[in-house]
Parts: C-alpha cells; sequence; structure tokens
C-alpha cells in the first residue's frame, strides 16, 4: 500500500499585498542608461548656495563621434550648457580618426574654448601642449592631483565635475582624453592623473610614470607607431583595411602631429568655427516655404467656384463673363430656348449665393 504524503504550509511572500506595494525602480534604470547612486552625488547642491548650479562634464561615445558636453540640473530637467562633438573636428583639419584618444583631447579641447567664450573667462588660457616641454609637463599638477592657479585672477575658473556615465574609468581610457582636453582648454575639472595613459612596466615589474607617453597619444604618435609597424612588416592588405580613409585622405603617419598641433591652434583661435546662432538655423529651416494663404478677389473666388460647379456637372455656368474663358465660351455656344435660359439664371443666382 502506497502512502500519501501531504505538503506541508509554504507561506507565500510576493502575494496581493507585495505587489501592491511593489515600486519600480526609474525608467532610465531600467533601461540600463543612468547611474542614479553616481548622479545623485554630481548634482546634489548645498542649501545654503542658494540654487547656484553645480556643472557636469559629460563624455559619451558612439561608434562613430565623441560627445562633450556640460550640464547643470533642474528641479525638474538637464540644462546643456555647451556641447562640442568630434564630427566637428573636420572643420580644424582633422578629418580622419575621429573616435580615437587624440580625437577625444581635442573635443575635450573645443568645449573648454566655448565654455570660457561664453563665461568670457579670457584669463584661462590653459596649457598649449604643443610649446610645453617635458620639464614643466606636469606644471598644474600638486602631487599628481590637478590644481588650477585662479587666485590672481576676478573671476574664480570654471570649475566642473566628471561625468562618465556606465563607462569604465580604466587606464588610459578615452574618457581621459577629453578630460587631458578640457582642463588644458582652461576649465577646472578635480582629477588626479593616475587614470592617463602615462604609466608603463619597468624591467623589474614595477610601474614607472612616462608623461613622454602621454604627449604621444595626444598628437596620434601611438596611431602612427602602428601605421609604421605595419608598412615595416609589408602588411599592405591590413594596412589598406585598417587606414584606408588615412590613404584617401593622404595621411602618413608622420602627418598626424602636425595636423592635431594645427588643429589645437585653430581651435583656440576660433571655438565657433562654422556654427550657426538659432535664428539662423530656423530661417534656414524655413527658408523657402511659405504657409501664408495668398489672397483672393472677387473673380479668383468666383472662377474657383465656376470650376467646382463645371466638376459637379453643371453646364450653364458661361454667363459669368468676367473671364476671357468664359466669355469664348458664351460665344461660341449655341443659342438655347427660353427654358434653358430660365435654368441658367437659377444656376447663376445659386453662384451669387455661394459667393
Amino acid at each position: 500500500a502506497t502512502r500519501a504524503y501531504t505538503m506541508g504550509f509554504v507561506k507565500v511572500i510576493k502575494n496581493k499585498a507585495y505587489f501592491k506595494r511593489f515600486q519600480v525602480k526609474f525608467k532610465r534604470r531600467r533601461e540600463c542608461k543612468t547611474d542614479y547612486y553616481a548622479r545623485q552625488r554630481l548634482i546634489l547642491q548645498d542649501k545654503n548656495k542658494y540654487m547656484t548650479p553645480k556643472y557636469r562634464f559629460v563624455v559619451r561615445f558612439t561608434n562613430s563621434d565623441i560627445i562633450c558636453q556640460v550640464f547643470s540640473s533642474d528641479l525638474d530637467h538637464d540644462v546643456c550648457i555647451a556641447s562640442a562633438y568630434s564630427h566637428e573636428l573636420k572643420r580644424y583639419g582633422v578629418k580622419v580618426g575621429l573616435t580615437n584618444f587624440s580625437a577625444a583631447y581635442c573635443t575635450g579641447l573645443l568645449l573648454a574654448r566655448r565654455v570660457i567664450a561664453k563665461f568670457k573667462l579670457d584669463d584661462y588660457e590653459g596649457v598649449v601642449r604643443a610649446e610645453c616641454d617635458m620639464d614643466s609637463w606636469d606644471e598644474n599638477y600638486l602631487d599628481g592631483i590637478f590644481d588650477i592657479d585662479d587666485e590672481d585672477n576676478e573671476k574664480g575658473a570654471f570649475t566642473a565635475l566628471l561625468d562618465v556615465g556606465l563607462a569604465r574609468t580604466t587606464t588610459g581610457s578615452r574618457l581621459f582624453g577629453a578630460l587631458k582636453g578640457a582642463v588644458d582648454g582652461g576649465l577646472n575639472i578635480p582629477h588626479s592623473n593616475k587614470r592617463m595613459p602615462r604609466w608603463k612596466k619597468d624591467d623589474d615589474g614595477e610601474d614607472v610614470e612616462d608623461p613622454e607617453m602621454e604627449r604621444n597619444y595626444i598628437f596620434g604618435q601611438h596611431v602612427a607607431d602602428y601605421m609604421k609597424k605595419l608598412q615595416e612588416e609589408g602588411k599592405d592588405e591590413d594596412y589598406k583595411r585598417q587606414f584606408g580613409r588615412y590613404v584617401k585622405e593622404g595621411v602618413g603617419a608622420d602627418d598626424l602631429e602636425k595636423m592635431y598641433t594645427a588643429c589645437h591652434a585653430a581651435i583656440r583661435a576660433d571655438p565657433h568655427k562654422g556654427l550657426k546662432s538659432k535664428e539662423e538655423k530656423t530661417k534656414a529651416a524655413y527658408k523657402g516655404k511659405s504657409f501664408k494663404v495668398p489672397k483672393q478677389n472677387r473673380e479668383d473666388r468666383a472662377d474657383k467656384v465656376r470650376k467646382a460647379l463645371l466638376e459637379m456637372g453643371k453646364k450653364s455656368v458661361s454667363a459669368m463673363d468676367w473671364k476671357e474663358e468664359a466669355a469664348a465660351a458664351e460665344d461660341d455656344a449655341p443659342a438655347e430656348d427660353a427654358g434653358a435660359g430660365a435654368e441658367a439664371e437659377e444656376d447663376d443666382e445659386d453662384l451669387d449665393d455661394m459667393l
């Protein structure tokens, strides 16, 4: 004989009361787009500062572009103060390699100069890396911590906090290329140089700081070294596949440093090159378009009604002699009997009522 077993008492945890009190997470958290733990610490401002904006230096990457923006947060939305994109570097002479470390540096520099121009902080010129030798490369760093000198100026430096989003802050990341360009452009973004591409292993396996490596990354020498390596090894197919756009634009390994140096100088000379104002953009969008209904006189309105009556099958509308076509049709039309004339008069009365 089989023995019947009964299941013991199991407490239902996710019952109706549980689901009635369940609170879903924020939409951008559910979509894995925003780290609210980090965002809260980036936007919270002290109450005794009376709604003074707290700025964020936002860096984002796509497959074909680098986006640098400065945001401030309001109660219900974020306000974009300024923005710069790596595809804008084409105006400054950089036509290829718009997503590498050097392009990130140029994009951060472009954004910084636009912010400086907007707030009229011309006293903060930053550091021109092309004119900086290796002995004074880290003059703005105190024990590895960035320190900007703003005591001698009437206005304080523009301070922002780095917002990396969900990206990994690995050593040598392009994030820090954009950060380096922004601080060299005159912005005050607190950071240390530990994550910059300036560390390498020595013979004993220990990390050694090498600022020259950082300079090579800023001026595209890491790309130039790889281009030379492929050419020396005779890998022509790999070179054409990897650097086909460089070949098309006539940019070689020896041209990269000159290209980026000229780009830095052009950005400092005119950070708003090729930009259009909001009024110009609106005017260009509506160029050649008109939404105004043209004014019509009585003859035009009567002609419109006449055509509508003809389409409806009305044949006796030729009595309207204010148009040449109607007058010609009236002259060519055969004489009709009195009954047809009466019908024409009724149609004319209907026409006058419609007008």
